[in-house]
């Protein structure tokens, strides 16, 4: 038969996680930091940074991983920062914590903290974080290090100069379009979240170098801007696209805006660089969204905006059905890499968030599309109208750039690599070594590395079902494999003092019933299995004893059938003591086929002539037995 794999999960894996579909050798780096899952904004807040640990679960177990140049950013500092926000804002964030954020009552209004935008432990680290991984990836893309780069922590498009606003703090979008400007001409922002990217609009709204395009939904909703009037002023007039959409838009309507558009504004615009917010708001079922894209309606857009071979630096967003955003946010990361995905889910740490059915697909609903197809082809004509009165391609003067790229230069990283290799080296493949290491498509086995990707929480197949209890024993825990039918009975021992409480009384009395018990049940069957051969014990065991040496072993039983074991004082005086008397009462009852119970009316005649009041307590114990056992009889 043969043996079937299964992952940790008792899921069947005979199909393989994912399948090259793609093979254009894309570089593709993937920003994550592990801390990132530790912050949390405030309890029952809908924004969760934990979606982003499950998120990079589901791409290490999909082994998405090889194909991936993982990194993990420096943090942004306060120079940083400020390139784009103000030094007294971001003096604010540094300072403000839940402990003494009741002194900065008024900075709190001043810059709109406190409701949608709480004060929560590490905000500043949090916010360092996420604009940290989107400036180290314009800046690999600067230095042509990698075609993709992907930060998912980022993509916090609402945050304005001097204010917080939507869950948002620090607007590492602008930060990252403020880096690739300084070694590209034009770079091209596009938006997917259901909310209108009003922070980075903002940023660039007088301005022709940078194009915003959003897709967003319009009316009575947060923040309230993106109309499809909205096209820039000044020297940016025509260079911020708006797209108003309204409740409960599927993938084919979708299709049928964002792909035209966005070919207009390649061919039209001409970037040299795209910056693509894939927040996850926009999916179906979202707890503050109102569209209704799938995961697979969502990716395309990622998959169409690749297919134009410019550098792209990818980033998250919105998105506040952790399970749904994080199935979607691993499966883009797949089709970047020119992968898909099996639609099975591979067994991880976060498992049981995606039940009942475990697997990888967000699904449309059935909910109603309140966006017509004439509706939506008069924004699209306008749109498209908008985009042809910019103006050709400039040409920038090249200059000195001002300030030091961000991120780590090729020699800095080469004293890193030297540094690790030489305190490492009794190691085959060290922790930099294989984040940094990119398996080829092409290659017809996997490299051996297991044990590292192990460590990183990737779950290998063992053939084993779900874990069974019996998986988790005590090391310390004291041998108790031994037998359980010695066939030598040990007699109890009557306590030579009186019970001092209740609880002696109490297991005296127990054992008594035990004995009545034992004695009430028929022996015939015993006697007549020991003339026939082997029996089996209480336990199950076959009694090898043979029948001849069973007398031994009744007398033993007969013990235990008396109301309690005589002491030793009492056996010596009585002279129904000796075990010669139930030996023979054994074979009496043998020859007659009576029970063996009769062996104990003797030995209650005995103490009854003795006169003792021990042995008359026993006659009467005993005599009820008897009588007990011939009814049976």
């Amino acid at each position: 038969m043969p043996v079937v794999n299964r992952d940790p999960a008792g899921v069947e894996r005979s199909r393989p996680l994912y399948e090259v579909i793609n093979n254009d050798k894309k570089r593709v780096a993937y920003f994550y930091d592990s801390d990132i899952g530790n912050y949390a904004y405030v309890t029952g807040h809908p924004m969760k940074p934990h979606r982003i640990r499950l998120a990079h679960s589901l791409v290490m177990n999909y082994n998405v991983y090889k194909f991936l140049e993982i990194y993990r950013a420096k943090p942004a500092v306060t120079s940083e920062m400020t390139q784009f926000h103000t030094d007294e804002y971001i003096e604010f964030l540094q300072k403000v914590t839940p402990d003494n954020m009741d002194s900065f009552m008024r900075e709190q209004g001043k810059y709109n903290v406190g409701d949608d935008c709480p004060v929560f432990d590490g905000l500043f680290e949090f916010c360092g974080i996420s604009a940290g991984g989107s400036m180290e990836g314009a800046a690999r893309l600067n230095r042509e290090k990698c075609d993709i780069a992907i930060n998912w922590a980022g993509g916090l498009h609402h945050a304005k100069k001097s204010e917080a606003s939507g869950f948002c703090y620090v607007n590492d979008i602008v930060l990252a379009i403020l880096e690739l400007l300084r070694f590209k001409k034009r770079v091209l922002y596009i938006d997917i979240d259901v909310h209108h990217g009003d922070g980075v609009e903002e940023a660039f709204y007088t301005t022709d170098r940078v194009m915003t395009v959003s897709f967003h939904k319009y009316g009575e909703y947060f923040p309230g801007t993106g109309e499809l009037r909205d096209i820039g002023i000044g020297q940016g007039k025509n260079y911020a696209v708006n797209f108003p959409l309204r409740d409960g838009i599927d993938d084919t309507a979708y299709e049928t805006i964002f792909e035209p558009v966005i070919s207009a504004v390649m061919q039209y615009y001409q970037p040299e660089a795209v910056v693509l917010q894939c927040g996850g708001d926009s999916l179906s079922g979202d707890r503050l969204g109102c569209f209704n894209l799938s995961m697979r309606g969502h990716a395309n857009c990622v998959n169409f905006v690749r297919s134009f071979n410019l550098p792209t630096l990818v980033l998250g967003g919105g998105g506040y059905t952790m399970r749904n955003v994080a199935r979607t946010w691993a499966y883009e990361t797949g089709r970047l890499v020119g992968v898909e995905m099996d639609s099975v889910l591979p067994y991880n740490e976060y498992y049981d968030y995606y039940g009942p059915d475990y697997e990888l697909d967000v699904r449309s609903s059935n909910m109603e599309n309140a966006n017509g197809y004439e509706y939506l082809e008069k924004i699209k004509i306008a749109v498209i109208e908008n985009l042809k009165k910019t103006a050709p391609v400039p040409s920038v003067q090249m200059q000195d750039v001002p300030r030091q790229g961000l991120g780590m230069s090729d020699d800095q990283e080469d004293e890193l690599d030297d540094l690790d290799e030489d305190e490492n080296k009794d190691v085959r493949m060290t922790q930099r070594q294989w984040e940094k290491k990119v398996q080829n498509q092409d290659e017809f086995e996997e490299s051996d590395d297991e044990d590292m990707a192990e460590a990183n929480g990737v779950y290998k197949s063992n053939g084993r079902t779900r874990k069974s209890i019996m998986d988790f024993q005590n090391p310390s825990a004291v041998d108790d494999d031994m037998e359980i039918d010695s066939g030598v009975g040990t007699p109890v021992q009557k306590p030579t003092e009186p019970a001092a409480d209740n609880d002696d009384t109490i297991l005296e009395d127990a054992e008594n019933q035990v004995g009545e018990v034992e004695a009430e049940a028929p022996r015939d069957a015993a006697l007549e299995g020991e003339k026939e051969g082997p029996q089996t014990d209480r336990d199950g065991d076959v009694d090898m004893t043979e029948a001849d040496e069973r007398p031994e072993e009744a007398k033993i039983k007969t013990e235990e059938v008396d109301g309690g074991a005589l002491s030793e004082s009492a056996r010596d005086k009585s002279p129904a003591a000796p075990a010669t008397s139930a030996k023979v009462d054994v074979e009496t009852a043998k020859a007659s086929e009576q029970p063996i119970a009769g062996s104990g009316e003797t030995t209650a005649a005995s103490g009854e002539a003795t006169g003792d009041a021990e042995g008359s307590e026993k006659t009467d114990g005993r005599s009820k037995t008897a009588e007990a056992e011939s009814r049976s009889g």
